[in-house]
């Protein structure tokens, strides 16, 4: 097992400096040598659910919808996100992030309703931990946002045993997508604390229809954390906006994002997939969402970088594009109050596999290193 503990670190370093000290006549404290205390590494990542949606969005007739729901389903095993797991939890394993926001941390439930049907679920945060475990660290879950929850729906995969029902009312499987953001915080940390934690839905909100059903709600929201790093108050937030087909829910959720769980009197480090382009000259969709929070509230910590588009979104939706086709830049670590952006870079925008799927997920993941406010 391998074992990455900051503490053990921390502690060879003093002993180091101690006695270099012991010849020089300085302290391990004075000497000027040893970390402060206040820097903290961030990491953002959308997971990617696995499929595109459009096809169930789009149908409007109960048999297209089935057949969506097929297509989605299909997708999400082929994308595999046990194989993508891994990679993410190697670049974990490399980057060494003492907090972790993710988004689209899915939960794929598939449940056979006749003899013989194995439909298989995915379960990713568990699935994420047991990758991270696995490489010997230690990451706990620390708050959990529960967003939509859409379905059951009648599944059709015959590789699975489940055929097409006799009846729209007799579906051999159904399958149901709950999805979450998640905040992990890394054990491993010395002097890292936290204090309490919340969660909540944005009011606007955007609906679907299915055919033949009831709307459905997409259910965003965000979550928090009051931690402490060596005696040091800050809160993180993640959060995953609503996409810019529907601009005017995007931006509301921005502006409830603004006045409720990151508007607080200390250090904010925010971090998420905001879904509005930095650059709106990458998009053909731009929305006000990146402008509203950053010219408000929030410092980029993108901005370290100049001039790189840093772009960060999105593969195609079965991640078999052997050549990148990230375009804009969505994914971001922000910053209030005096919290200092050392360095910030993209991990996962490169493929790990020479076979499908070719990327960790159809979003790169960002991580920065900030330096806390002093006591």
């Amino acid at each position: 097992m391998r074992f990455r503990t900051r503490a053990r670190l921390a502690l060879a370093t003093l002993l180091t400096l101690a006695v270099a000290g012991a010849f020089t006549g300085q302290s391990a404290s004075a000497s000027g040598g040893s970390r402060d205390g206040k820097q903290l590494t961030v990491m953002t990542q959308n997971l990617y659910l696995g499929s595109p949606l459009t096809p169930a969005l789009t149908a409007t007739t109960p048999a297209q919808f089935v057949a969506a729901v097929a297509t989605i389903y299909g997708t999400a095993v082929f994308t595999d996100f046990p194989k993508r797991a891994e990679a993410i939890a190697d670049t974990v394993a490399t980057e060494d992030p003492d907090i972790i926001g993710l988004q689209e941390v899915s939960k794929w439930i598939a449940q056979p309703l006749v003899p013989g049907a194995n439909p298989p679920s995915y379960d990713f945060l568990a699935i994420l931990q047991a990758a991270l475990a696995k490489r010997g660290l230690d990451y706990k879950v620390a708050v959990v946002s529960q967003n939509a929850d859409i379905g059951p729906a009648p599944l059709v995969a015959p590789p699975f045993g489940c055929g097409v029902p006799t009846s729209p009312t007799a579906p051999q499987c159904v399958v149901t997508l709950q999805d979450r953001d998640v905040i992990l915080v890394n054990n491993d940390t010395s002097g890292l604390v936290v204090r309490g934690s919340a969660t909540g839905d944005y009011v606007a909100q955007q609906q679907f229809t299915p055919p033949g059903s009831t709307p459905v709600s997409f259910a965003r929201g965000w979550a928090y954390i009051d931690a402490a790093l060596n005696g040091t108050s800050f809160r993180f937030a993640t959060t995953h906006l609503e996409v810019e087909d529907f601009p005017a829910v995007q931006e509301a959720q921005a502006k409830e994002f603004l006045a409720g769980p990151v508007h607080t009197g200390g250090p904010v480090i925010a971090v998420g997939d905001f879904n509005s382009a930095a650059d709106p000259a990458t998009t053909t969709k731009p929305t006000t969402t990146y402008a509203d929070l950053t010219k408000s509230w929030f410092k980029d910590a993108w901005d370290v970088n100049g001039g790189d588009p840093g772009v960060s979104c999105c593969q195609n939706g079965t991640l078999t594009n052997p050549t990148s086709e990230l375009q804009t830049r969505i994914d971001l670590v922000l910053t209030h109050g005096s919290v200092k952006a050392q360095s910030a870079h993209l991990v996962g925008n490169t493929p790990f596999s020479s076979t499908p799927p070719l990327w960790p997920s159809d979003h790169a993941g960002l991580v920065a290193t900030l330096t806390l406010p002093g006591r």
